[in-house]
């Protein structure tokens, strides 16, 4: 538990993803480089639990800004069947937190084309998928009005085939990602 709380400050308060966190918290506690880790889910509620306690005031607006964002970015790209998961879809991002996109496409170098047919740079790189395998990611940085700053928008390309297993329901029994209604219908509860 030790760990997972200091690996949520290192989330909320400098951006990490959990897995750095959990080996950088390990580190800072001592801890041999072989302890055992908290699994995500732990993680997960130490992270809702200092936004709660630390950044309660703050952490709804970043959280509306950065999923207003993530709408943006799957309206430009709907034909590819866009889905959004992480901290952003669950509701425990804060402005340091990327935004996670899987696209889901007929020609994996379609949504590559799409971006350069729109003039938008983009790093591409390989990361592994939601079914352990290496995609295609392609990461921009994007500007959010509302928080006046760039955020990380990656979008993690995957085949079209892949999208029935992408709904199946997390250890919580969780929805792990959000298609495009599904977003626009957050972002309208937030502005309500």
């Amino acid at each position: 538990m030790e760990i997972a709380a200091a690996a949520a400050r290192l989330v909320v308060e400098e951006g990490l993803e959990y897995g750095p966190a959990k080996r950088r918290a390990a580190k800072q506690l001592g801890l041999a480089a072989r302890s055992a880790l908290p699994d995500n889910d732990t993680v997960e509620e130490a992270v809702r639990e200092y936004i709660s306690v630390f950044c309660a005031d703050t952490q709804p607006r970043e959280l509306a800004a950065l999923r207003k964002l993530a709408l943006t970015w799957m309206e430009r790209l709907a034909e590819f069947r866009p889905h959004l998961g992480g901290a952003v879809w669950h509701g425990s991002a804060t402005r340091l937190s990327d935004i996670y996109i899987q696209l889901f496409c007929d020609d994996p170098k379609s949504a590559e084309l799409l971006l350069v047919d729109k003039g938008v740079s983009y790093e591409p790189r390989s990361v592994t998928g939601f079914n352990g395998e290496s995609v295609d990611a392609l990461s921009i940085s994007s500007l959010s009005p509302e928080l006046g700053e760039h955020v990380g928008v990656h979008l993690l390309v995957h085949d079209h085939d892949d999208l029935r297993g992408a709904l199946r329901r997390d250890s919580k029994g969780r929805v792990p990602r959000g298609d495009l209604a599904a977003v626009r219908k957050l972002v309208e509860e937030g502005q309500a």
